[in-house]
């Protein structure tokens, strides 16, 4: 179906008005990792909730769960022999301040260099937003829009979407859809739009190691115990090894199904070079798993990392103590075949067993969720590849994409829903980092392929 022609004027006519109040979302520090910041986490979801009223979408609400709430909302006038389509995206943010080096108040939203500067930026808060403005360009020119359309904005997905299942729950099958497109993913370079297909699962650990019952002096009872400190490190060192880069946990591998050589040649054909990911990192050298490249470590092997460590005096001086505990963050990034019940299982087992004499270790699971392979062929999916190759005039790359979005596979799974990732934002705009960034050409051409998706599936 072709897109009518008012409905491009209007997003063209309404650009600095749309810019400006992707800004006044971005000002919202809705950083759901911090209690501090529940109020803004808040106020974002009524942000987002008044202006979907504005752009005329119906039965708008909030779905609580035990955390954050959700906002939905749907128009459903479209017939029922017409698709429905399920847009999910998340309004809440990565913890931000300027001290973590930060050019720009990470909160300002300053507009500078072609881009929009600021936490949220392209995760998520542009991507879905190009999602709803689209939704209104056609009522608002049309009256009407050419299929069933749903949204789901989650306020917990930067914290593990641990609560998301209460969002299925208690919107008891209203969210069920023909297909589900998710914008929280990069395009293969600028101008250069992509359907990822592959997420991976992730497992997230706390690791606490408890030795004496506090600090101590470290030259009293230096040497005659396992400083927790000491312990951990010991414990972490062996969880990969430094040779090969495989994760040393028993089993860890044993339900990964390993990639074709198909599977190898195609994803060889979109790889990005080590010199681009070398540039990307800041790193003169990569490492990883042998025997794979460094594109099929990201996209078709899980991994495990070591995200922080902390214990004892870190402050400013010395301070000579055997710390009482010591911490670590520690997840695993999970191919589709891999469950992460078992996996985490797996984990704590091997962790606790390394634990020294007269320390204690915990190992918590603090988010889990599936990895998700989508089906490039389906008749839907090629529908979403026909708008982003209009939009962009440019056939969109099949990619794979290293990250978890655990809402995606519990949504696949539930609902029955066909999944397919297709973002607007780059891999250089920082998600996660300082100096998130979301392009103006990428917000302004995320609002018209929007606009064509929804009038090729209406077709």
């Amino acid at each position: 179906m072709q897109v009518p022609a008012a409905v491009l004027t209007h997003l063209k006519k309404s650009w600095d008005a749309h810019l400006a109040e992707l800004q006044e979302l971005v000002r919202i520090p809705s950083v759901s990792a911090d209690p501090a910041y529940k109020a803004d986490v808040a106020r974002a979801a009524q942000w987002l909730m008044a202006r979907l009223q504005r752009a005329g979408l119906e039965n708008i609400k909030l779905v609580p769960t035990k955390g954050n709430p959700a906002v939905v909302a749907d128009w459903l006038h479209a017939g029922p022999k017409a698709k429905t389509l399920l847009v999910y995206g998340h309004y809440d943010v990565q913890p931000a301040k300027k001290a973590d080096g930060w050019k720009y108040e990470p909160f300002e939203a300053r507009v500078a260099d072609g881009r929009i500067w600021g936490r949220g930026t392209t995760d998520d808060k542009g991507q879905l937003y190009c999602h709803l403005l689209a939704a209104e360009a056609w009522l608002k020119t049309t009256g009407k829009l050419p299929v069933n359309l749903k949204f789901v904005f989650e306020g917990e997905e930067e914290i593990g979407s641990l609560n998301y299942g209460d969002v299925l729950t208690n919107t008891k099958g209203a969210l069920k859809a023909d297909l589900l497109i998710v914008s929280d993913s990069p395009m293969h370079g600028e101008g250069q739009p992509a359907l990822t297909h592959t997420l991976r699962g992730l497992d997230y650990f706390q690791v606490d190691v408890t030795g004496p019952k506090s600090d101590l002096h470290s030259g009293t009872f230096g040497g005659i115990l396992w400083n927790p400190n000491e312990a951990l490190v010991h414990m972490l060192a062996q969880l990969k090894d430094p040779k090969t880069g495989r994760v040393l946990v028993p089993g860890f591998y044993d339900d990964v199904v390993p990639a074709t050589k198909a599977e190898r040649a195609r994803l060889a054909t979109v790889a990005e070079s080590d010199a681009a990911l070398k540039k990307q990192t800041g790193v003169d050298a990569l490492w990883g798993e042998t025997g794979w490249t460094s594109y099929e470590r990201i996209g078709v092997r899980p991994t495990l990392e070591i995200n922080g460590i902390y214990g004892g005096y870190t402050g400013e001086g010395a301070k000579t103590v055997i710390p009482a505990h010591a911490h670590a963050k520690v997840s695993c990034r999970l191919v589709a075949d891999q469950d992460p019940k078992t996996i985490a299982k797996l984990v704590q087992k091997h962790l606790t067993s390394l634990a020294k004499p007269g320390t204690k270790v915990k190992v918590t699971v603090l988010s889990a969720g599936s990895g998700v392979r989508a089906d490039p062929d389906h008749p839907l999916v090629k529908a979403v590849e026909r708008a982003l190759e209009a939009t962009w005039g440019k056939k969109p790359v099949l990619i794979p994409e290293g990250g978890s979005i655990p809402p995606v596979a519990d949504m696949q799974k539930r609902l029955g829903v066909v999944p397919i990732l297709c973002g607007f934002g780059n891999r250089d705009e920082n998600m996660h980092a300082p100096e998130e960034s979301f392009r103006l050409s990428s917000f302004e051409k995320g609002r018209e392929a929007c606009a064509r998706i929804y009038g090729e599936l209406g077709a």
